[in-house]
Formats: structure tokens, C-alpha cells, sequence
């Protein structure tokens, strides 16, 4: 690493951006994990619409690609509807 001001800030900046990334990605994460386990379908769309905005915060920020978004909402979608 340069010993330069900029790059020393800039270092600390990623470090930063890269915590908050890791704990919104596995907040997320679990979100979907405890979306899927939902048996009821009422709760579950309740809890989709959350869900679904949570993915598209980490597609704007990009966490993650916007086609990886769009295949998750698409698939909660699909699981949802199928429940009785």
C-alpha cells in the first residue's frame, strides 16, 4: 500500500463500504432463508414485498448484478404464489 493520504483514506473507505455490503448481503440472505420456510401464504406475501425491497437496495448499490436480482424476485415470486 501506498503511503500516500488518498490512498490511505481510500483504503479505509473500502473497508468500510465492504463491512456494510457483507452485513447488508447477509441480511438479506436470511431474509430470503426465513421467506422460504414461511408455510403460510398470507405471511408470505407479507413478507415478500420486504424481501423483494431489500434485493433491489443491494442491486442499486451494486452488491449484487441487477440479472441476479431480478432471478431471485422472480423465483420468491413463483414459491410464494405456489403455496396453498
Amino acid at each position: 500500500m501506498a503511503n500516500h493520504k488518498a490512498t490511505k483514506k481510500d483504503v479505509r473507505q473500502s473497508r468500510k463500504r465492504n463491512e456494510r455490503n457483507r452485513y447488508y448481503g447477509k441480511t438479506t440472505r436470511n431474509a430470503i432463508r426465513d421467506l422460504k420456510a414461511v408455510t403460510d401464504k398470507a405471511a408470505a406475501q407479507k413478507d415478500l414485498s420486504e424481501v423483494i425491497a431489500m434485493i433491489d437496495k443491494l442491486a442499486k448499490r451494486n452488491v449484487i448484478h441487477k440479472n441476479k436480482a431480478s432471478n431471485l424476485k422472480s423465483k420468491l415470486a413463483k414459491k410464494v404464489n405456489a403455496l396453498a
